[in-house]
């Protein structure tokens, strides 16, 4: 009878429905006790500094010279392990600091929104509480462009000068015409909901670095996987990216003071306009009115200290060197 063929139907989907839902019990479970074992057996690689009640990880090697403040782009899972090529290369000749955003690496998650104000408030608050001395060389790293930008403009005196890796700076978004990028509030579920830590370990190479074999060690790959697992897609990092548009519009008609040695690293242009615009021409726009600057293209994608780590840290001692403003 019809009557018993649809309460069949009835019964499968409902037994497919709780199969499911188990299925997704369990992992969120596994997931939490997975989390908690591994956040004791794995401690940070640096210090923890407390900021605004919570704590800030920070890891500093080399001893040389004004410091280079590490800064990284949005979504990097740990900057600490994503940098660590380019720290160990720049560390033989200067002091090197990576400060770990709230949401990131080993740092705790935060209830503060992800303003530039705050983001900066945030890292000289980190750098003066971990005694790190300034006057500081900022390396940011694609979107920590903007928060560069800022920290430049409102606190002159703590800069020293700026090395750019494929950054993003506020200007982009009139000159190219194109929407500020974000991202989706659900994407904030990828971590309690165990799927960060499915995808990390059955398609590592979304999470881990495109680089040649032996660039980054074993143990540093793992732990990228394991973090991933406790930070991927946070809500502190949904909503960095949700704030993108706030955060240019505060910074939009700021530029580098003129005075300020600032040095760019592009990869080549894969995209130009119509009208002949390029991240090239848009870098050396914002760079021609600078004293002291350089623009330097290396082979590469968006992530450069991945693979060209090697070059970008000889360039910055030559570029640090001759710079004027530096002696």
């Amino acid at each position: 009878m019809k009557t018993k063929r649809t309460f069949r139907f009835t019964r499968m989907i409902r037994n497919i429905v709780l199969g499911l839902t188990t299925i997704m019990l369990i992992v969120v479970l596994v997931n939490q006790v997975l989390s908690r074992y591994e956040h004791k057996k794995y401690p940070a690689w640096g210090q923890y500094v407390e900021v605004d009640g919570k704590k800030m990880h920070v890891y500093t090697k080399g001893t040389e010279g004004s410091a280079i403040v590490l800064l990284s782009g949005l979504g990097t899972i740990s900057p600490v392990l994503d940098f660590e090529p380019l720290i160990n290369e720049l560390a033989n000749h200067h002091k090197v600091v990576v400060v770990e955003p709230f949401g990131y690496g080993w740092s705790d998650m935060t209830d503060k929104e992800r303003t530039v104000e705050n983001i900066v408030g945030e890292l000289r608050s980190v750098l003066q509480k971990a005694k790190i001395d300034g006057p500081y060389i900022l390396m940011p790293h694609s979107i920590s462009g903007i928060y560069s930008m800022y920290y430049a403009n409102k606190y002159p005196d703590e800069i020293k000068a700026i090395v750019g890796i494929d950054i993003t700076l506020p200007q982009a978004v009139d000159y190219f015409k194109e929407p500020v990028p974000t991202m989706p509030k659900y994407m904030s579920l990828v971590v309690p909901s165990g799927l960060a830590r499915l995808a990390s370990y059955i398609s590592p190479g979304i999470v881990l670095p495109q680089a040649d074999e032996g660039t980054y060690t074993l143990e540093n790959l793992k732990m990228t996987q394991i973090i991933t697992a406790w930070k991927a897609y946070n809500k502190n990092v949904v909503n960095e990216a949700r704030e993108i548009k706030n955060n240019i519009a505060a910074t939009k008609d700021m530029v580098f003071p003129p005075s300020l040695p600032v040095m760019i690293f592009t990869p080549p242009s894969d995209k130009v306009n119509a009208d002949g615009k390029s991240n090239l021409t848009f870098y050396e726009d914002q760079l021609r009115k600078l004293d002291q600057h350089q623009l330097i293209i290396i082979k590469g994608h968006h992530y450069l200290h991945w693979t060209q780590y090697k070059q970008i840290s000889a360039d910055v001692n030559m570029f640090l060197n001759n710079s004027a403003a530096l002696e």
